[in-house]
């Protein structure tokens, strides 16, 4: 099942394929990209690893209880990272990666809040649910940056054993629409 495609000032999110394969792991196989993942992501990432997840995890469930849109520049071809918005939360509903050469720039700020308003506003979700791994300032940032409220640290489990909690934010719709109408 297909997703919409999604259009930000920089940013082109298309629902991922298995067309994004190479250049797609060309950016994520890089440990201090994946460091702070879910401990379910391999590590060392496994040959044909990125095919068999678009394949067997994302296609099957694409458009149904899951989107996940790959990240292109405008000015430039190819995947720069993803975002994935679950229905059901693990606890969080929504992930993120961002090639490592993309870091600083405001990217996954800019595609966080396209998917919030996707979220909210075509997708009826009341509520959104995000975790990262303590320590990890970046992820940490786009989710204080984009309205979100820390809730609380629980245990959690990443690709770097030295990181075994993980933050817990909480984003309402009414935070959403009151956030919205302060940052047009």
């Amino acid at each position: 099942m297909s997703i919409p495609t999604l259009v930000t000032e920089r940013l082109i999110l298309r629902g991922l394929s298995e067309d994004d394969v190479e250049v797609y792991e060309r950016h994520v196989v890089d440990y201090e990209v994946i460091r702070y993942l879910a401990a379910t992501v391999p590590w060392p990432y496994p040959a044909g690893g990125v095919r068999t997840f678009i394949r067997e995890q994302v296609l099957p469930e694409q458009g149904r209880d899951r989107w996940v849109w790959g990240l292109h520049r405008k000015d430039a071809e190819g995947v720069i990272g993803a975002i994935d918005l679950w229905r059901k939360g693990r606890p969080e509903n929504r992930g993120f990666w961002l090639g490592r050469a993309f870091w600083g720039q405001g990217y996954m700020t800019e595609a966080a809040l396209r998917v919030n308003d996707f979220a909210f506003e075509q997708l009826g979700f009341d509520r959104l649910v995000f975790a990262n791994a303590v320590g990890n300032r970046r992820s940490h940032d786009v989710k204080a940056r984009t309205g979100a409220t820390l809730i609380g640290v629980l245990p959690g489990a990443f690709v770097d054993p030295a990181h075994t909690q993980q933050e817990v934010w909480e984003l309402t719709r009414a935070q959403w629409m009151d956030w919205r109408q302060a940052h047009p």
